[in-house]
């Protein structure tokens, strides 16, 4: 019956036909687009039925205190010049940089923190690496010191690269730990391993941090991601929160910033508003933009558009 139409409406007008068999066939696709989830043109929508938007699910948080806190320094860094580390410790630490660290090697030493031995300490350390490295330097920290630490590799080793890529040896781990017993016993967090690539003569991409790890004195381990503020208008860029993500956990952990960090944060607005401070993280794209009211109004993240699986609050302290 449909074809008898298409050939009668044809034979009358072709220029017609093509026109109403484009219309159908643009109608039928928005409504299977809309249909598999996909955004349809409003258009489309009927204006009597509201739109029906889905709570984004909130992730439960556990906020601690971090007693690390690792950058990299101003100075120029390259394997055969060192690096300079910049570090602020609320308790006196211990800094280990192992060179040429072999990345099977450190891999193993996490999963040995979540499976068998606790790593809170460089002995435990030295101990699980089994010398899987070039050379360790190891530095005292004392608290609250902001001063840079330069590390470097003696130039007895002559080693002036790690080798082509795909490598087999991180350029440089960082591994920061308390120094006294007692203060292991009262933060929840115990150690700061952190990787960090640094130019050399056959790879010059500029020194970064590639990943950072928090391991916990439960034998959990953290994964340190930041967080994307919106933008303030301050001239200079603030450091991004961090967020910890873990395998098998259902309840995530961020640190505890300082009360500075948290007075600049609550005077950024609300993207959606532009009236209350941010106070809400989404996942998984990690940007920090909206405030408790307007993440109930959206699925999909207003920076970059990537759909929002859960959230979670950013809490001012109690004073605040």
């Amino acid at each position: 019956m449909a074809t008898v139409f298409l050939v009668t409406l044809y034979e009358y007008s072709p220029l017609f036909s093509i026109a109403v068999v484009s219309l159908c066939f643009i109608i039928t696709a928005a409504i299977l687009l809309g249909w598999f989830g996909f955004d349809v043109p409003v258009i489309l929508h009927s204006s009597d039925e509201p739109e029906v938007i889905t709570p984004t699910p909130e992730k439960h948080m556990v906020q601690v205190t971090n007693p690390f806190a690792l950058d990299l320094g101003s100075g120029p860094a390259s394997v055969i010049d060192g690096i300079s580390l910049k570090l602020c410790c609320l308790e006196p630490c211990i800094l280990s940089c192992f060179w040429g660290c072999e990345v099977q090697a450190l891999q193993r030493v996490l999963q040995t923190n979540q499976h068998d031995l606790k790593l809170s300490s460089p002995q435990h350390f030295l101990q699980a690496l089994q010398l899987r490295y070039h050379y360790c330097e190891t530095f005292h920290i004392c608290k609250e010191d902001r001063e840079e630490v330069q590390t470097r590799l003696p130039a007895e080793h002559w080693i002036t690269d790690f080798g082509p890529l795909p490598r087999d040896r991180y350029p440089l781990v960082a591994v920061l730990t308390l120094a006294k017993e007692e203060a292991r016993n009262i933060y929840n967090i115990v150690a700061n391993v952190t990787v960090i690539h640094v130019p050399d003569d056959k790879y010059n991409l500029s020194a970064r941090i590639l990943f950072q790890y928090l391991l916990t004195s439960q034998r959990n381990m953290f994964e340190l991601k930041p967080l994307f503020m919106s933008a303030g208008g301050e001239e200079t860029p603030q450091p991004p929160d961090s967020e910890r993500t873990g395998p098998a956990s259902h309840t995530e952990e961020i640190p505890e910033v300082g009360e500075s960090d948290w007075f600049e944060r609550a005077g950024r607005d609300c993207v959606i508003c532009q009236n209350a401070a941010v106070n809400r993280v989404l996942l998984p794209c990690r940007h920090a933009c909206v405030c408790d009211q307007c993440v109930t109004h959206f699925q999909h993240c207003p920076i970059c558009r990537a759909f929002v699986l859960e959230s979670f609050v950013l809490e001012l302290p109690a004073e605040q």
